[in-house]
């Protein structure tokens, strides 16, 4: 493991470090992989098995030769007549029937394996994108503050796909190539100790060649793996930010820094090649040097009577057959850790710890009435150090509350604690006088609605949007949510009204109408609890306004939190709450605070221009 992080050298990647970490080789990867696949072990050792018998039959045809030239050559003497085979055409006829089957067996045999190993791949591949994604969505909010989305993508993607190939060939090339050393080694023994022995002289070249160049490999490919998630990160973020590139006229500078990720990952991967396709060359020499001491000796043998020409065909032919494949080792060996440094990719982030708080807990007492406490919270973010101090607020069910104040006040931050995307650093938060800490989060966030300023859509209907928070509710709940949120005056126009395709994150719909299927989303859910994260920030004044008058009819039955900037949309809320630096400088009604003349006051002053800015 030292070797390979010092190979690495001291700039690399943090994420390439944790990969090799994970398994120090990629013996202890494939072991990790096993234990991952047990379940799979019977049709595992289902497929071995066929592909060692697919070997035994592929090898046999040499051996029939060399049986045939012993029958053309020594005729009623030959191995074939002693087995009660007594006329030379009698015997080339038994072998003929004996090739067919042989032929026969590997196809079938052939066929068999193939099934199994791919089936297996697919198998695999699906249970290793569902785990690692079921894994994904179990972390808390700071995991993802860590990872760039091109990287997770990346290896949903590219490294769950890079082991399959391996799966669906490698595996049963590395059996195969076994059991020829093994079979064909055997034959050997027995026909020729002495040939044996020269013949099989390279091959402990060849292992050690094999295993020096997987060393050399390991670091390479694990930087190839690190730059394929920078590219598809990069990747991610420009298709998702094309409208702000071509606002800025940004496409020729984008697409240079699209160039230089991927000469970079051109760059790893010759890297990589180099030291893969030196591997070929050796082997190829290694394995001249075994057929040559074949050839040479055992014709020797043979001119001298010592050996059979029959035997002398057979080793010369299986002397072929058993090093000349192992030129494709190299191939092998190279997918083998491409599938090592994915596999330890998939099985870190499958086995990332994973909190458990979820499964803790208990339920709300029903009916919730969404009274809302926070006591002494103290919060800070690692990074930028901002966060809640000593903060404190009780907000009384069926009541709306707002929380305003500039940018890094701390407002989103609440919202965050109280859905339990973080959790405070001291203090507590209750929910109908229960510590959030002793809910579980499907009770928690159950009974809260959120709307935030990016009314994320997903790709499907308007229907399907609004009903996702609710699934399984009906059409006329649909709807009834839809005008609640003043959305149906503009779905009811739509050809296809609520079975409407929305496109990826609602690109077909106007910000203010995403806003809008939003809010309906959230209506219809019906929780005791309902967020505004800036609703209204990024719409028109008809949007505003017709946001507002669908929160003056939801929210006299529940308990609403809203953060705004725009003051002018919390005038009627029953209490403000004004915040700075993570703290709570002041609070009161919108007439309250105006007469106060603080921090409120002047905001509203600015946002109104009722009074001279200087």
């Amino acid at each position: 493991m030292d070797n390979a992080t010092n190979a690495l050298g001291p700039d690399t990647d943090v994420a390439q470090r944790e990969a090799l970490a994970i398994a120090p080789h990629s013996l202890g990867a494939m072991l990790s992989l096993l234990r991952y696949a047990k379940k799979h072990r019977p049709r595992i050792l289902l497929a071995g098995l066929c592909s060692v018998i697919n070997k035994v039959f592929d090898v046999m045809p040499e051996i029939l030769i060399g049986i045939a030239i012993d029958v053309v050559v020594n005729q009623q003497s030959s191995f074939v007549a002693s087995l009660g085979f007594a006329s030379p055409r009698s015997q080339i006829l038994a072998l003929a029937v004996l090739t067919f089957l042989v032929w026969a067996g590997e196809s079938l045999f052939e066929y068999f394996h193939l099934v199994l190993w791919r089936n297996l791949a697919q198998r695999l591949q699906a249970e290793l994108r569902q785990d690692a994604y079921d894994s994904i969505q179990h972390q808390e909010m700071a995991f993802f503050e860590n990872r760039s989305s091109g990287e997770l993508v990346s290896i949903l993607n590219d490294d769950v796909n890079q082991l399959e190939r391996f799966l669906d060939g490698g595996v049963n090339d590395l059996i195969q190539t076994f059991v020829t050393i093994v079979l064909v080694g055997g034959v050997f023994f027995y026909l020729s100790p002495t040939i044996a022995v020269l013949a099989f002289t390279p091959i402990p070249v060849i292992i050690w060649g094999a295993f020096y160049f997987l060393r050399r490999a390991t670091p390479l490919y694990a930087d190839v793996r690190t730059q394929v998630g920078r590219l598809a990160d990069r990747l991610a973020n420009n298709i998702g930010g094309m409208t702000t590139i071509k606002a800025y006229t940004a496409e020729q500078r984008e697409s240079a820094e699209l160039a230089k990720l991927s000469e970079r990952y051109v760059q790893a991967n010759r890297k990589a090649i180099a030291v893969s396709s030196a591997f070929i060359p050796v082997i190829r020499m290694a394995i001249l040097a075994g057929f040559l001491f074949t050839f040479v000796y055992g014709a020797f043998l043979t001119l001298e009577g010592e050996l059979n020409v029959g035997a002398y065909g057979v080793l010369v032919f299986l002397t072929q057959r058993l090093l000349w494949p192992l030129t494709d080792l190299a191939k092998t060996i190279d997918l083998y850790e491409r599938a090592m440094a994915s596999t330890r990719r998939i099985l870190g982030l499958i086995d990332a710890d994973r909190p458990t708080r979820s499964l803790q807990g208990s339920g709300l007492i029903e009916p919730a009435t969404g009274a809302l406490s926070f006591n002494n919270v103290n919060f800070v973010y690692p990074q930028s150090g901002a966060g809640l101090v000593d903060f404190n607020l009780a907000v009384a069910s069926g009541t709306t509350t707002a929380l305003v104040g500039t940018t890094g006040s701390g407002k989103s931050t609440v919202v965050k604690l109280l859905l339990r995307f973080y959790e405070p650093d001291s203090g507590e938060i209750t929910f109908d006088g229960v510590a959030v800490t002793s809910l579980t989060l499907n009770a928690l966030r159950g009974s809260i609605g959120l709307v935030s300023q990016d009314s994320f859509l997903f790709d499907g209907t308007i229907g399907q949007n609004i009903a996702y928070g609710c699934v399984g509710a009906s059409d006329t709940e649909i709807k009834q949510a839809t005008m609640a949120a003043e959305a149906w005056d503009f779905v009811e126009k739509l050809p296809k009204q609520l079975n409407t395709e929305v496109g990826e994150r609602g690109v077909r719909l106007s910000g203010g109408q995403r806003q809008r299927i939003s809010l309906a989303r959230a209506i219809l859910k019906d929780p005791p609890v309902l967020i505004l994260d800036e609703a209204t920030s990024a719409v028109d004044n008809e949007t505003e306004a017709a946001i507002q008058r669908s929160l003056q009819r939801i929210s006299a039955s529940r308990t609403v939190l809203v953060i705004a900037h725009r003051l002018s949309t919390v005038v009627a809320a029953d209490n403000i709450v004004v915040l700075e630096d993570g703290c709570i400088v002041e609070q009161g009604t919108h007439q309250q605070l105006l007469q106060r003349n603080g921090h409120y006051a002047r905001q509203w002053n600015v946002q109104t221009h009722t009074t001279e800015l200087n």
